[in-house]
């Protein structure tokens, strides 16, 4: 499973046991009263045996005030849940995340629907790649 942590919205993306195909699944808002909830809900529904959250760190390598959150929120998945939390370089998710909504036709206005778990599925195919290499 993967996260990509909006102050909004956070994406979330799964796939199947193999680590094959990872999909797209619906945003969960990030409220600070039902995040938890939503949390354990998802991971109850799916039970993922890790969970990948998107670092957005700068171009050049940094971290940024944005990076600092996604580890804030790694941070509370692992005191949530018995699951592993490994922190992903996202640099580029988005973008190219933008790149294969478009690619399938979508609108750039419907886009915006569904960017937050396209780049979550970003996330998680960069982990798994990441994972199958070491």
């Amino acid at each position: 499973m993967a996260f990509d942590y909006g102050e909004v919205r956070i994406g979330v993306a799964m796939c199947d046991p193999d680590g094959i195909l990872a999909s797209p699944l619906p945003t969960i808002t990030n409220n600070p009263r039902t995040l938890n909830e939503s949390l354990t809900a998802l991971i109850s529904e799916f039970t993922p045996i890790r969970i990948f959250v998107g670092l957005p760190v700068n171009m050049s390598g940094s971290a940024g005030e944005s990076a600092q959150k996604a580890e804030y929120f790694a941070a509370l998945l692992r005191e949530l849940f018995p699951i592993e939390v490994v922190l992903v370089d996202e640099r580029l998710s988005t973008v190219s995340a933008q790149k294969r909504l478009k690619e399938a036709g979508v609108s750039s206005k419907d886009s915006k629907k569904y960017i937050d778990s396209m780049a979550a599925v970003e996330i998680l195919e960069q982990g798994l790649l990441r994972e199958q290499q070491n």
